[in-house]
């Protein structure tokens, strides 16, 4: 079992940045990868970014391949996704999720809450 928390989101301007953290419980952290997701109002949950168990192999959706920075801890059970140049399309609810490394949202097993981003204009 694997309890995710998430944290970071927030009320940002368009341009600016944000770093969210997801915060693991269990002792087989390491053993899941770990993805990023986000819902926008209205909108299907879509692919953000992945990060296998090791940290060696990361993806990116198009949309913030450049912008976006995902990165783990295992010594202290954490995934980070730092945004950069943030846009106002960039508003959503923001999910880690652990389970398999993939782009498919089925994929993983345990979620957590999610946390807001808004960017303004």
């Amino acid at each position: 079992q694997v309890q995710l928390v998430e944290s970071g989101g927030g009320l940002v301007q368009a341009g600016g940045s944000l770093r969210l953290s997801c915060a693991a419980s269990g002792r087989t952290f390491s053993s899941y990868a770990m993805g990023w997701f986000r819902q926008a109002p209205g909108k299907e949950r879509e692919f953000v970014a992945f990060i296998s168990g090791t940290g060696r192999n990361v993806d990116y959706a198009y949309f913030v391949k450049g912008r976006f920075t995902v990165s783990r801890d295992n010594a202290k059970n954490t995934v980070a996704l730092q945004m950069n140049s943030l846009q106002v399309e960039d508003t959503a609810v923001y999910y880690c999720a652990a389970g398999r490394a993939s782009r498919q949202y089925d994929e993983y097993e345990y979620w957590g809450q999610g946390t807001q981003v808004t960017v303004s204009s």
